[in-house]
Order: C-alpha cells, then sequence, then structure tokens
C-alpha cells in the first residue's frame, strides 16, 4: 500500500508549479497605479484647478476631499484584506467613516432649506451633473482593480466586499475628479460630489459579487 500511496501523491503532484506569493502589498500597489492613471486621466481631459495652490479652496472644499480620501483608502484597504480572509478580520473603519460622509448632504440639504427655491439651486446647479457623471467615469478603473485583486483571492462575504469596492471606488474617484472642480460650496460638494459615491455603492453591490464568485 505505501509504494501505491507514493504514486498516487507523486501523480497529484508532479504537474504544480510554484505560484506568486498573495501579498497585500501587491493589492496596495494595484490601487496606486488605477487611482495614479485615473488622476493622470482627469488632468488630461479636465485640467487641474489651480485655486487648490492659491488659497482659493474653501475649507468645505478641503473637508469634503479629506473624507472622501480617508473612505476610499479605509474601504480599499477592507477590499484588499478581504481577498484573504482570516478569522477575527474587522471592518468598523469604512462603516463610522461611511456616517461620518453622510453628514455632508445633509448639511447640505439644511444649508438651503431656510431660503426661498433653496432645493432649485440644487437641482438646476449647471455642474452639478457634469462632476456626477466625470466623477462616476473616474471609479471604473479604480473598481476594476479592486474587483480584479478580489479575483485574485479566496473572497468570503463577497456582499461586503461588494460595497467595499464600490465606496471605495467611488470615493477615490471622486476625489481624484474633484482635484478639477473649481466650486466650492457645500450645496455642491455636500450634494454632487457625495451622490457619486453612492451610486457607485449600489453598484459595486450589485456587480462585484458576480464577478467574483467562486
Amino acid at each position: 500500500m505505501k509504494p501505491a500511496k507514493e504514486d498516487m501523491i507523486a501523480s497529484l503532484t508532479e504537474e504544480l508549479e510554484p505560484v506568486r506569493a498573495f501579498n497585500t502589498r501587491d493589492g496596495m500597489a494595484l490601487l496606486a497605479v488605477a487611482a495614479a492613471l485615473t488622476f493622470a486621466g482627469v488632468l488630461v481631459f479636465e485640467g487641474f484647478w489651480h485655486g487648490i495652490l492659491t488659497g482659493e479652496a474653501s475649507a468645505f472644499f478641503w473637508i469634503t476631499n479629506g473624507l472622501l480620501a480617508l473612505l476610499g483608502l479605509a474601504s480599499a484597504g477592507a477590499v484588499i484584506a478581504m481577498a484573504s480572509p482570516r478569522v477575527g478580520n474587522r471592518f468598523d473603519a469604512p462603516v463610522w467613516l461611511s456616517a461620518m460622509m453622510a453628514v455632508l448632504p445633509v448639511s447640505a440639504m439644511l444649508s438651503v432649506m431656510p431660503q426661498q427655491h433653496g432645493l432649485d439651486a440644487i437641482v438646476n446647479d449647471m455642474y452639478g451633473m457634469h462632476c456626477l457623471t466625470y466623477s462616476l467615469l473616474s471609479t471604473v478603473l479604480i473598481g476594476a482593480a479592486l474587483t480584479a485583486w478580489l479575483r485574485r483571492g479566496a473572497t468570503v462575504s463577497l456582499n461586503a466586499a461588494g460595497w467595499f469596492a464600490g465606496i471605495a471606488a467611488g470615493s477615490l474617484g471622486t476625489l481624484a475628479y474633484g482635484m478639477s472642480c473649481s466650486i466650492v460650496s457645500i450645496t455642491h460638494l455636500g450634494i454632487w460630489h457625495i451622490a457619486p459615491v453612492v451610486i457607485s455603492a449600489v453598484l459595486g453591490r450589485l456587480i462585484v459579487p458576480q464577478l467574483v464568485r467562486w
């Protein structure tokens, strides 16, 4: 029986080849490349708003984009970790940062409610749909990179991974596009720069699990 076992093991392993180790640093590098290419695309097609360098950016600009950066990085980190699941993993940071981000659209709505035709000013924002559309376009490459990383691994919580991938792509994509936007009011930033994150999150939940399922 012993030779037979050895022959069986040999037959199962003779065609195996070593593969590259699954390292989370590679996931972060992939994300960094996708984000850099996205930002480069924004610079080519939309340009860079130099008011960022000359002090024209408002406090709302820095708060909004700072929160987008934190939420995007936290969510992307969760996605990268989910590709190699282990006991005890917790992903509380993206959840709490999402709750903090919700303050911005609420603040935007409260700032216009006392004004006559305040809601019309949000709906009829002439740059609103432009920012929404191009922010969503800016999510594509980052979302694709995160999805590709999940496909390499063994993701267990597919639905959560979809949510986080969508939030990360939406936040970082909108952040990249936001470097070209010169509208710095809370009403514009709180609505039209947060809506792409929400839409991307929903799309990530619907699409990513179907592409990653194993």
